[in-house]
């Protein structure tokens, strides 16, 4: 089985728990699968506002929820799974304000400060933070321990 025809397997697989899910708790969604680079992208929408449950104060429920996904495509597939779980566009609305702060603080950085610290995140948002900071040609790290772990963008000398 091809990498591609693995991940749209997991999707798979994610997509019937998560149906399965939806129905248990009498909720009205759809399922849209992709394959983001090298994961699978799961996303449950509509419902009108009633998913909001599935996303939780800043997203501790969407985040459980995905490491259940998770568990149920290991079950299945006995392979560790990668894939990315997003309820009514929560998390891509949460990446293109990632992006912002970590534009802010590429800005801050270009302009002479040596480091600037953000405040703490989960690892899907310190990812989006790193990703944006590299494609700047800048560096980043992360220090802290969870859940206080946060990013320092630097110059990419460091």
């Amino acid at each position: 089985m091809s990498d591609a025809e693995k991940l749209e397997n997991e999707g798979d697989i994610a997509a019937d728990f998560l149906e399965g899910l939806l129905d248990i708790a009498d909720l009205d969604g759809d399922i849209d699968m992709d394959v983001d680079g090298d994961r699978a992208a799961v996303e449950i929408v509509g419902g009108s506002g009633a998913l909001d449950h599935l996303v939780g104060r800043d997203g501790d429920v969407l985040d459980a929820l995905q490491e259940l996904t998770r568990l149920a495509v290991y079950r299945e597939t006995g392979e560790r799974s990668r894939l990315m779980l997003d309820v009514a566009g929560f998390r891509a609305a949460r990446r293109t304000e990632l992006v912002a702060v970590a534009e802010a603080a590429i800005e801050k950085v270009k302009a002479g400060e040596p480091s600037v610290s953000l405040d703490p995140m989960t690892p899907f948002e310190r990812k989006v933070v790193h990703d944006a900071v590299a494609a700047a040609g800048l560096g980043s790290s992360s220090d802290g321990t969870e859940p206080h772990r946060y990013v320092v963008v630097h110059t990419a000398a460091e």
